[in-house]
């Protein structure tokens, strides 16, 4: 199949690399330093053998690489206004987009039969310019459970976890679901088709829509945050209203918000995506992880004072240091 790589960091640069260990004619959009890396050497995996080298035809542009069988969406917020620039030329009436991506996807009340079914998420998709360029029609939902590292421009070492939980954005199962399920099974991937894949984008957002602000705020790993009672009873307090809201959208907590933090405290001593793209300078995911929460909050009047507190502090952390642009969110 011919499948593209847009943004092709630590995750995108793993699903790539076992794409085309599989076989597949695998491209990739890149910039800098990573497109040429890319153009030099491939794409490279680092494993217990020694680091393999997977050659990817990588370009600047979309257009240069012509419309594809399945493109998978691999960056983080900040990128997604340029992204809905440019991906066009990659999507045909027949393509299928992966949404492999933190946070809740612009898409997310796209489907029919849903609370809130129609709403624009303004914080993800402020002009509606995604749903245009990628109608959700040919969506496939993904969660990533997966720790991996970019430690050079094209050189990807895996960490813990293997699994991607794949789903129709509507529910349910598909033909072309399961079509896309094997593809990445035969690439390597632990592989769950989801009932209900909304359900389980929420309750990853639940888990980490606290600890990675708090940890790029402070600079913490996860076990400082949660061996802290006052900063752990916070990250509880906003996982209780972001749980309260679940409720009203359709994607139920069946956790407690202290066994969801046993599980982080089983991974040990991690820093999250947002503090290592904090101490490297990166724009920081606050939109979709924060942001995007209090919009929800708002649209179905569960109230949000520690959500709300959270998005204030980190975004001003953002704004002084370079890491967040924007005016409002």
């Amino acid at each position: 199949m011919k499948i593209a790589i847009y943004g092709l960091g630590a995750i995108g640069g793993l699903i790539a690399a076992r794409l085309a260990q599989a076989g597949h004619e695998v491209s990739a959009v890149a910039r800098g330093a990573t497109l040429q890396a890319l153009r030099e050497h491939g794409v490279r995996l680092a494993g217990a053998d020694g680091v393999k080298a997977f050659p990817i035809h990588a370009e600047a542009e979309p257009a240069a690489l012509g419309v594809q069988d399945i493109v998978v969406l691999a960056v983080k917020s900040p990128s997604l206004a340029d992204v809905a620039h440019k991906i066009a030329p990659l999507i045909g009436p027949r393509t299928l987009v992966i949404t492999a991506m933190n946070g809740v996807p612009w898409w997310f009340f796209e489907v029919e039969g849903k609370p809130l079914q129609g709403t624009r998420l303004r914080s993800i998709d402020p002009d509606g310019v995604l749903s245009r360029v990628i109608p959700s029609a040919q969506v496939i939902g993904c969660v990533v459970h997966i720790a991996s590292a970019s430690p050079e421009p094209g050189l990807i070492k895996p960490g813990f976890g293997n699994k991607l939980i794949l789903g129709e954005p509507g529910g349910g199962d598909s033909a072309r679901l399961q079509g896309v399920v094997e593809v990445m099974r035969g690439a390597g991937f632990e592989i769950d088709s989801a009932a209900d894949i909304r359900r389980d984008i929420w309750y990853k957002l639940w888990g980490n829509m606290t600890m990675n602000p708090v940890s790029a705020i402070t600079g913490a790993t996860s076990d400082m945050i949660l061996d802290d009672p006052l900063v752990k009873q916070y990250c509880q307090n906003a996982m209780q209203e972001a749980a309260r809201i679940g409720e009203q959208i359709g994607c139920p907590i069946e956790q407690s918000s202290e066994e969801r933090n046993a599980v982080t405290r089983k991974l040990g001593a991690f820093k999250t995506s947002m503090l290592q793209d904090a101490e490297a300078g990166k724009a920081l995911e606050i939109d979709a992880l924060v942001c995007v929460v209090r919009e929800i909050g708002l649209l179905t009047g569960v109230a949000t004072p520690t959500i709300d507190s959270l998005l204030g502090l980190v975004r001003l952390f953002g704004r002084s240091h370079g890491l967040y642009p924007k005016a409002d969110c």
